[in-house]
């Protein structure tokens, strides 16, 4: 067995009900590793754990909670022996501009995409240790590039790289390896819901040339899996994404410049689509963001 080798490692993936957690677990499991699938949607998790078999388990829990992490990772050591490996996958978005969005839906997407990385490393670390492991959080584009309409979710994926950058040098002399993933826009629920928004959509599928191409989700898995096996450090989805961060400081002129003549009508739209709809369902996007958010709703 190779020394990087997922063979028999134990791996816990949070979001793993649909795109690249379900895809990962799938791959990971493909070649002998263990699957412990985690996050909010029982059933869809259940379905992917059916379908890949013995090698795999579901647990229900919410990332932003502390005792769910606790009582699933309790459990996943119980029934597998330990945990190797955790993909911090769990994340969700929305769409607004941050004068009108919905402000429970903001700050929801803060808690699962930011807070749900910590927590989730935070209560599984004492178990990677053990076996000398890895961590990977699943970053994004949008932590480099700072699109308008996107405030929360940008912050959150940028402040998940720096967590990842700042924790990497606490573990490394105890043996752990910490990695962190930067996709650009995959085909999955949560892209291909954002992109029917009908103001948002338009300016996302309209960003310039590469920033706003969608991939095929085969592409993130295919990055996301080799970079599992080499424990690597950093993983761009495509490599292309790795070369922005050489000139991230010029990104954001740019992009206030790319987007000066559309911002206007686009706030306008914005208003009239809250009034309309509601500021909590003009800003739900994907089906995870909607079950994350649900409890917020209520009361």
């Amino acid at each position: 067995m190779a020394k990087n080798s997922v063979n028999g490692k134990v791996v816990l993936i949070t979001g793993a009900a649909r795109g690249i957690g379900a895809g990962l677990a799938e791959r990971l499991a493909a070649q002998g590793a263990k699957v412990a699938l985690v996050g909010i949607e029982a059933k869809e998790q259940q379905e992917v754990a059916d379908k890949i078999g013995a090698n795999a388990h579901a647990w229900e829990a919410d990332v932003t909670s502390w005792d769910d992490l606790e009582r699933a990772t309790a459990g996943v050591v119980e029934h597998f022996g330990g945990i190797d490996i955790v993909i911090a996958n769990a994340g969700i978005a929305t769409s607004g501009f941050v004068r009108s969005v919905d402000p429970a839906a903001f700050e929801k997407v803060i808690e699962v995409d930011l807070l749900g990385v910590w927590r989730t490393f935070r209560v599984t670390l004492p178990h990677v240790l053990d076996r000398k492991g890895y961590l990977l959080a699943i970053s994004s584009l949008a932590a480099i590039t700072h699109a308008p309409g996107m405030a929360n979710y940008a912050a959150a994926k940028a402040g998940v790289e720096a967590f990842c950058n700042s924790f990497r040098a606490e573990v490394a002399h105890l043996g752990v390896k910490v990695g962190v993933a930067h996709p650009t826009w995959i085909r999955t629920d949560l892209v291909e819901s954002a992109d029917k928004h009908p103001v948002f959509g338009k300016l996302r599928t309209g960003m310039p040339g590469l920033l706003g191409k969608t991939y095929p989700l085969s592409v993130a898995l295919d990055h996301l899996q080799a970079g599992v096996n080499k424990r690597a450090r950093t993983v761009h989805v495509p490599r292309w994404v790795g070369g922005l961060k050489l000139i991230r400081a010029f990104l954001p002129p740019i992009i206030e410049i790319g987007a000066k003549g559309r911002i206007k009508k686009a706030d306008a739209a914005a208003l009239v689509d809250i009034e309309q709809r509601g500021a909590y369902e003009s800003s739900i996007t994907g089906q995870a963001g909607r079950a994350a958010t649900a409890s917020n709703t209520k009361g």
